[in-house]
């Protein structure tokens, strides 16, 4: 089975120019769910005002085929999954999916995180 997982609400608002309100988020989730796309990936929980509001809103919406995914990375070296906040508000966006990244390129955790010494 192949299932479709688009990133437009993420990784599609990322540029400079481009910004849309919550409704207008919901109006692409409600497009989405009809073009029959199996997985949306909502926004990053916490990132922003628009998308904790997405978040706390989404499950109003009355979707015929498609599931929301939250996104958000794992939680960070300096804490524990329990107190670290933005890692919270990926459990409590109550999303059935929830799509966690880490960073595991040698730059980014020697660079970004300063977890491992160059040799």
């Amino acid at each position: 089975m192949i299932e479709i997982y688009d990133t437009t609400l993420r990784d599609g608002t990322q540029s400079e120019d481009v910004t849309c309100l919550v409704e207008d988020k919901f109006k692409i989730t409600e497009l989405l769910d009809e073009l029959g796309i199996d997985i949306i990936e909502g926004g990053w929980p916490g990132s922003n005002p628009k998308d904790e509001t997405y978040f706390r809103d989404v499950s109003t919406l009355k979707l015929n085929h498609a599931k929301i995914s939250a996104f958000g990375s794992t939680y960070r070296a300096s804490m524990s999954p329990q107190t670290d906040i933005i890692f919270g508000k990926l459990i409590r966006s109550e999303t059935p999916i929830v799509t966690i990244f880490g960073k595991s390129w040698d730059l980014h955790v020697t660079n970004a995180l300063n977890k491992c010494s160059k040799n």
